[in-house]
């Protein structure tokens, strides 16, 4: 029996949606299993542009029927829904990150297109992606990177109402055959913030001079550059502080993402990996008879899991999330960190175990573990998030207030608000829930219990111990800090989502345990810091916990990972 909890091509129907998604998210299964491993790897070694995939997308009508919001669509099933495009990135990201990687700079053109006033640029971009177009978000400059206030993308007022726009762009995927780019710069003629502009622009116009790609791969991550390029005023998306804060909500809108797409890459691995570890026979035994290899391919399962559950609850706060409700904002920066980085870790974990196999170049997981890197590095690095998710520690830990239970979000609407999130500030005012709850849920299961007592512990800490006016400048310190609140955060919604899905608790204990592992790490990686009080030393080895063992809970476990053996074999 195919596993529940992974994807499996096999046994892939994602009944839950609607006809037509479903109809569309099987398609898209079948077309790379019709293509076979072979030459979906020979693609991916060549460098191969992606004209064949978004010749399919642009039959089905796959891109417009999931990124064009319902005030835009010409038919009944289209509409911006997280849910299902959550689903539509784990297919890609199993199948190649390339593929998903040309839809997910699409989502991001899309976004200044979709929250800007201007209706005719709507309907235009509505077109496009109804004629197959991709589309691309022109916002990181080789100099500046993504910092948005050093932009040197200049707009000169062309004495008609309109603008020439003059400057390069760099790190920009899909620049190389968008449709429509999102471009951000500012006026000659104004002065501050009042002077940025978010303008649509053709890759095919003769102004638009499109330089290299500035990476290695089938992705097509380019840099161009405008040379007078002529913008009307028709071609404005945003002026003044709203582009500004356009730019900042479609990162909120794409980096979610990430976290479904390393969910895919690391559930294809596994299945390659565990496979290729229980038939290979050392010293007269299979590898999966050695106790290491077992807790390795255990450990890299449970985190697997736990992303999953992560990343499916936090799709319910983002289709939930209101002007009155910005949890969101905490939750999507944790997706993009967290879990990207715990797909790296499953992907480490998998690797020590199948060793020289990984870099065999008819595997799938060669480039697992190369791609796997790559998204913790994009839309902000883990550092920049956690300095974000930091912002809302002492609210989400200390002084929770009531609000009406967030239901599980797979109903067919269209999750509007993400175009409409207003000023992109504020964050140290948004309030959450109380996390507890869904720990005393589980109050039963031995390794929640025992990473409460550790979430109690940070509690205490932010109380007692917080970092002073100095190490508040010290980002190295205050990252350990950071670490360990994503984890408590991460806890949290892994527990609200296994209410809901009735997840096995032998899965759940065995996922804590490594949850525990990995706060003590942490908690051991802030008593080494240099800048650590005393105080602060003795609370972080007060917080250090033995995760609870129990043979016969790891064996149950263990039994559903050896089960993954055979489970599924991409089609030669």
């Amino acid at each position: 029996m195919p596993d529940p909890l992974l994807f499996n091509p096999r046994s892939y129907d994602p009944a839950h949606f609607d006809p037509e998604t479903r109809r569309l998210l099987r398609a898209t299964v079948d077309w790379f299993e019709a293509r076979g491993r072979r030459r979906l790897i020979e693609d991916y070694r060549s460098r191969a542009w992606l004209s064949d995939f978004l010749e399919f997308a642009a039959e089905e009508r796959l891109f417009a029927t999931f990124l064009t919001p319902a005030s835009e669509a010409d038919r009944e099933e289209q509409r911006w829904d997280t849910a299902r495009i959550a689903a539509l990135n784990e297919i890609l990201g199993f199948y190649g990150l390339d593929y998903w990687y040309a839809w997910q700079v699409t989502i991001l053109g899309l976004g200044p297109v979709w929250q800007s006033d201007n209706a005719a640029a709507r309907n235009r971009a509505a077109r496009l992606l109804a004629e197959g177009e991709v589309f691309a978000f022109g916002l990181s400059e080789k100099e500046h990177g993504a910092d948005i206030y050093s932009t040197d993308m200049l707009l000169e007022p062309d004495g008609e109402g309109g603008f020439l726009a003059t400057g390069s762009k760099y790190y920009i995927g899909n620049g190389n055959a968008a449709g429509l780019v999102s471009v951000f710069g500012r006026r000659t003629d104004v002065e501050g913030p009042d002077g940025y502009v978010f303008f649509a622009a053709d890759s095919r116009h003769p102004a638009y001079r499109l330089v290299k790609n500035v990476v290695d791969s089938s992705k097509y991550v380019s840099e161009f550059r405008l040379e007078g390029f002529p913008v009307a005023q028709g071609d404005v998306l945003h002026t003044g502080r709203a582009a500004f804060d356009a730019a900042l909500n479609t990162v909120n809108v794409g980096k979610f993402n990430l976290c479904t797409a390393s969910i895919g890459i690391s559930e294809h691995a596994m299945y390659e990996a565990v496979t290729h570890a229980h038939n290979r026979v050392l010293y007269g035994r299979p590898v999966t008879a050695f106790p290491h290899v077992r807790r390795e391919l255990a450990d890299a399962y449970v985190r697997l899991v736990g992303m999953k559950l992560f990343s499916d609850r936090a799709v319910d706060y983002f289709r939930s999330a209101g002007p009155d409700d910005r949890r969101y904002l905490l939750f999507n920066p944790m997706t993009k960190m967290k879990v990207t980085t715990e797909g790296e870790k499953v992907v480490d974990l998998l690797w020590d175990v199948i060793a020289a196999k990984g870099f065999e170049k008819d595997t799938y997981f060669a480039q697992a573990a190369t791609e796997i890197r790559s998204l913790p590095k994009l839309e902000g690095t883990v550092h920049v998030n956690l300095a974000l998710i930091l912002k809302f520690m002492r609210n989400h830990l200390l002084a929770p207030v009531p609000y009406e239970p967030v239901t599980s979000r797979q109903d067919g609407v269209d999750d509007a608000f993400l175009f409409r999130q207003g000023p992109a500030r504020g964050l140290g005012s948004v309030r959450f829930h109380d996390w507890r709850p869904a720990f005393d849920a589980y109050a039963e299961v031995p390794n929640v219990a025992r990473f409460r007592e550790q979430a109690d512990a940070l509690c205490a800490f932010v109380t007692d111990s917080a970092p002073d006016e100095k190490q508040s400048r010290d980002l190295d310190f205050l990252l350990s800090v950071g670490q360990l609140f994503a984890l408590v955060v991460h806890g949290q919604l892994i527990l609200e989502q296994a209410r809901s899905t009735e997840l096995d608790e032998d899965v759940l204990d065995e996922l804590f345990s490594v949850l525990v592992r990995d706060f003590s790490a942490h908690a051991v990686e802030l008593y080494g810091k240099d800048s650590a009080t005393a105080a602060q030393q003795d609370w972080a080895l007060a917080a250090v916990r033995r995760p609870v063992t129990d043979e016969g809970r790891s064996a149950r476990v263990w039994a559903r990972v050896e089960a993954l053996s055979g489970a599924y074999e991409m089609a030669p």
